[in-house]
């Protein structure tokens, strides 16, 4: 598994044996419970024997390197978020998936094994790590030029029918288009065929670059009705096309994001981080994020600006095609609690799995 680390914030800070111990349990009752842990309840948790009084001057030590902090006066501590990128540095084990958990991942996103569509996968992969996660799960996919696999007209009344382009990776784009008067059945399935034997095997943006060419080769092939279905349907291909977008963000499990927030105020900036997503260059900033090292990338709240407000966290790994390009990004969105050993394993075989499947 490639998880690749960021050291923002680094303290550059070596702990004592006591020290280590006693900061680990504070983060891991933070990551379990969200609450903050007292000097008396983590003497009686210690391996070693430690008044509360000493425990309590080696917390202070702990503040006093920015790792821990009270969030309230006399209640106990809770990790900083700079305490918690070292912990996921310097203390944090990421084991790996069981056949059973990788079995059940599999499952989830590609029932019985079955060949999916490209978007049926993408919503179902975010659907998963929602759901196994408890968080938001978090799906990109990458603007592609997909290679066409097939081209079809199909008659819907008699001035209209439906232009339906396939990609390689089973995407489908449909359009409806205006027939010209008196185009027969015969002359759909000409201009299909004709289509079909020019253009499959070729990008769009390739498609585009032939228009002219074919613009010839049509009058000299097809009567006037079926070139004018032809071009009819090139023209509706290379407009605006959701096949072609510049990529595609799917969140599922929102609601996650909203359990157990304090207040009015908690609620307004994980909106404010919905808000924020659903702008297109909030797509490009995740995959700029997921391509910027190898593997599992883990950004904990201001160490990115997307999450700073909200005080959220995100895991994301990307996934390549055959080529080793990054055609997308999977990911799980927070709060800076997340069960981030639990997690890293999870988002890493999904991005595996993803990379498999799309291809």
């Amino acid at each position: 598994m490639g998880i690749s680390r960021i050291t923002a914030g680094d303290t550059g800070t070596t702990l004592d044996d006591r020290s280590r111990e006693i900061f680990r349990r504070i983060v891991e009752s933070y990551l379990d419970s969200g609450e903050p842990l007292g000097s008396r309840n983590l003497s009686r948790i210690l391996p070693m024997s430690l008044s509360p009084a000493s425990v309590r001057n080696v917390m202070s030590d702990l503040e006093d390197l920015g790792l821990i902090y009270a969030p309230h006066v006399s209640a106990g501590r809770m990790p900083t978020q700079a305490g918690l990128r070292f912990f996921v540095d310097a203390f944090m084990q990421v084991g790996d998936l069981s056949p059973d958990e990788r079995g059940e991942i599999e499952r989830q996103i590609s029932p019985k094994g079955q060949d999916m569509p490209h978007d049926s996968l993408l919503n179902e992969a975010s659907r998963m790590l929602s759901g196994l996660s408890r968080g938001a799960g978090l799906v990109i996919s990458s603007k592609g030029d997909p290679v066409l696999k097939h081209v079809e007209f199909i008659r819907l009344e008699p001035t209209k029918a439906l232009a339906i382009l396939v990609g390689e990776n089973n995407q489908v784009e449909n359009r409806i288009i205006e027939l010209p008067a008196g185009t027969t059945a015969s002359q759909l399935t000409e201009a299909a065929n004709f289509v079909n034997a020019h253009l499959a095997g070729q990008t769009l943006p390739e498609l585009r670059a032939d228009l002219l060419r074919l613009k010839q080769q049509v009058a000299s092939e097809l009567d006037i009705l079926s070139q004018d279905l032809v071009e009819r349907g090139l023209a509706v291909w290379s407009g605006a096309s959701d096949i072609e977008a510049p990529g595609r963000l799917i969140i599922r499990g929102r609601g996650n994001l909203l359990e157990g927030l304090a207040g009015a105020e908690d609620v307004d900036r994980v909106r404010l981080l919905f808000d924020d997503l659903e702008r297109k260059d909030s797509l490009i900033d995740i995959l700029n994020l997921a391509e910027t090292g190898p593997g599992v990338r883990i950004f904990i709240g201001s160490e990115n600006k997307l999450f700073s407000l909200s005080g959220s966290s995100l895991i994301v790994a990307p996934f390549r095609d055959n080529e080793e390009r990054i055609i997308g990004a999977v990911g799980v969105i927070g709060p800076t609690r997340l069960n981030y050993s639990r997690i890293v394993p999870m988002v890493d075989y999904t991005a595996q799995l993803m990379a498999r499947l799309s291809r």
